[in-house]
């Protein structure tokens, strides 16, 4: 059961009405708000659950599984990516991926078809690239998608866990992002950005510029 929290959208003032949910039960297809004529939603809980052709991973560059959300894909999804990401690096990557590019593996035992695995920026690190280079993590994870024939698509918050990047920031740049990328793919049929807590949601909410 949720609870009603009213929170202030900062372009407009006016209330957004958000419900908190157990995320332990909740639904994987249960948004908290949609945005781009339904296009983008926005939800909270388990990245791992979401049936979708395609989870994007927050990959460290050795593309050999870490902490976070990177551990927790290739827990659910067993060895299958981590022998996929062994390849990629023995043939495409030999130095690791850089930062903002994206691979396709298989998803292995995830509800996802395939997992794309892209390297969000270490905040304060780039030479203030950082909202070029998560950016580009978002725009060639729908770019990779769409060149594989893939329509639905589910996010984690790229780089504002252990790499530091502030969500308010965060969410400037994946909404811009996401407007511009999405008018040039129409195939591209959902795009679900998934947050940890309902903090993280909420955060994404008031900052957003849809």
């Amino acid at each position: 059961m949720g609870h009603p929290s009213p929170i202030r959208n900062s372009a407009t003032s006016a209330p957004l009405r958000l419900w908190f949910f157990d995320t332990a039960t909740m639904p994987a297809s249960s948004p908290l708000a949609t945005f781009l004529d339904g296009r983008v939603s926005i939800h909270v809980g388990d990245l791992t659950r979401h049936a979708v052709d395609a989870l994007v991973n927050a990959a460290n560059a050795s593309l050999l599984g870490g902490g976070g959300v990177d551990g927790a894909i290739h827990r659910a999804g067993g060895p299958a990516i981590l022998d996929a990401c062994r390849a990629i690096r023995a043939s495409r990557w030999p130095e690791g991926l850089p930062t903002g590019e994206a691979v396709l593996t298989t998803a292995g035992d995830l509800p996802a078809r395939y997992v794309i695995h892209t390297v969000g920026p270490v905040y304060g690190q780039h030479g203030g690239r950082e909202a070029e280079l998560l950016a580009n993590c978002y725009r060639n994870s729908l770019q990779l998608a769409a060149d594989n024939a893939l329509t639905s698509l589910a996010f984690p918050a790229i780089s504002t866990g252990v790499y530091g990047y502030p969500p308010s920031e965060a969410a400037q740049v994946v909404s811009t992002t996401l407007t511009a990328v999405l008018a040039t793919l129409p195939g591209m049929a959902e795009v679900r950005l998934v947050f940890f807590s309902p903090a993280d949601g909420a955060i994404f909410l008031r900052h957003h510029r849809f």
